[in-house]
């Protein structure tokens, strides 16, 4: 007769987001100072800051699933008419896209590390969906030293869908030869992480490590509350 310490857990699988999730990243202000400060350009935080909002309104973040690199492309060449440069702007604004984690600060919060050691000594399975694109993704998780840890990444040019869409979540679940039943998602945004995940079948936790999200959703404030959901 089985004990239950000796059971197998139910969760087989557990998918993650990458960004607010696993790791923090520089804000796009400070970033974009950064990089303009290196091409002789001087802008305040808080100009590029008003200049972002601005643009966000403009363009329509779902294109990136159908534009990909092209869309971050024309968001820069936005953001820097706004800040008033023009000369060369179109060759700065590729700039900006190829250089970018070149600039940006990436550290993995707290948690992470021993949680997802914990997970693979127990043999889960495990993937990154994220609503990145790979070029991005995969400098990201080199510069954490994770580029090779997962099972499965998956991005927004993997599948041409963003989240929430179920197809971005079924596609890693394809790859990872799971079912929606065994595996968990955990992201920190309530309508693409919990929301899509829920709404593709696999069992959501969202991560709010400040508490400061007060829907009534399955939330954690740690990423090693996971454990509690693999007994």
């Amino acid at each position: 007769m089985t004990n239950e310490s000796e059971r197998e857990p139910s969760v087989k699988a557990v998918l993650l987001d990458l960004g607010g999730t696993l790791v923090s990243t520089t804000e796009i202000p400070e970033v974009y100072r950064r990089i303009l400060g290196a091409h002789g350009i001087k802008r305040s935080v808080e100009e590029i800051s008003q200049a972002q909002k601005e643009v966000e309104k403009q363009l329509d973040i779902q294109e990136l699933a159908v534009l990909f690199e092209e869309y971050w492309i024309r968001w820069n060449l936005l953001i820097l008419r706004r800040l008033g440069i023009e000369e060369n702007a179109e060759a700065l604004a590729q700039k900006i896209a190829d250089r970018w984690w070149d600039y940006a600060d990436v550290m993995l919060y707290p948690d992470v590390e021993e949680t997802l050691q914990k997970l693979r000594v127990m043999g889960v399975k495990m993937g990154i969906v994220t609503n990145g694109l790979k070029s991005d993704y995969r400098q990201i998780l080199e510069k954490v030293g994770l580029l090779d840890f997962f099972d499965v990444k998956v991005g927004i040019d993997n599948v041409g869908k963003m989240k929430p869409h179920r197809d971005i979540f079924l596609y890693a679940l394809n790859k990872l030869e799971a079912s929606p039943s065994e595996t968990l998602f955990v992201g920190d945004q309530l309508i693409e992480d919990y929301k899509g995940a829920k709404e593709a079948g696999l069992t959501p936790l969202l991560i709010d490590r400040d508490d400061v999200i007060g829907s009534n959703v399955e939330k954690i404030r740690s990423l090693k509350e996971i454990m509690n959901y693999l007994r």
